[in-house]
């Protein structure tokens, strides 16, 4: 199968890279619990633009710790056959630093997608499955047939029970609420 995965929120912690920026910045402090939607209504959104591009900066980008699990749950997808499409929403500039981290912390993937239209990138290479925690992207790839799956976070946790998305809190759950769907039909080469 061909899997894309999202980077920020899913494959590392960057609420607290996002969150300590913005405290650093601007004296706003946001709380995880109390992020209940995707947008960030406690910053204008020229700030939230100006944050978005300092924490992806290379700095930030390359001192990234993978949550527990999903590195070596990637790497056993991709020594199946399944295809990784690694894909964020992140400027072309942050490109080179994200392929560095990649390598960094021995992540195995295909391809590597930064731009503001994953899904139009996912429909053209023909994903199966993406994993993501931003709502819009879930909604727009189940539109698109592409089955989505997540980590539960406070901005998706309502949407992922609403809408039957595959949901875990961690990646260890995740791997095992996917593997039914990654089974289901023979891996394709890339």
């Amino acid at each position: 199968m061909r899997i894309a995965i999202d980077i920020d929120s899913t494959l590392h912690n960057y609420w607290d890279v996002f969150s300590k920026l913005a405290r650093k910045r601007f004296g706003v402090t946001l709380a995880y619990q109390d992020q209940v939607t995707y947008e960030i209504d406690r910053l204008r959104p020229e700030q939230v633009d100006a944050l978005t591009a300092e924490s992806h900066a290379a700095l930030h980008v390359l001192g990234a710790r993978p949550y527990e699990g999903a590195v070596e749950t990637i790497a056993a997808w991709h020594e199946t056959g399944h295809f990784i499409h690694i894909t964020s929403h992140r400027a072309r500039e942050a490109h080179e630093p994200t392929a560095q981290w990649l390598e960094q912390i021995g992540l195995p993937y295909d391809e590597l997608y930064c731009s503001w239209d994953k899904i139009s990138r996912c429909t053209e290479i023909e994903i199966d499955v993406l994993i993501d925690d931003a709502p819009v992207n879930i909604l727009r790839a189940q539109e698109q047939g592409i089955v989505p799956a997540t980590i539960l976070h406070p901005w998706n946790r309502e949407l992922c029970h609403e809408e039957g998305v595959i949901a875990a809190s961690d990646w260890a759950e995740l791997a095992q609420r996917l593997s039914p769907v990654l089974a289901g039909t023979a891996a394709r080469q890339g």
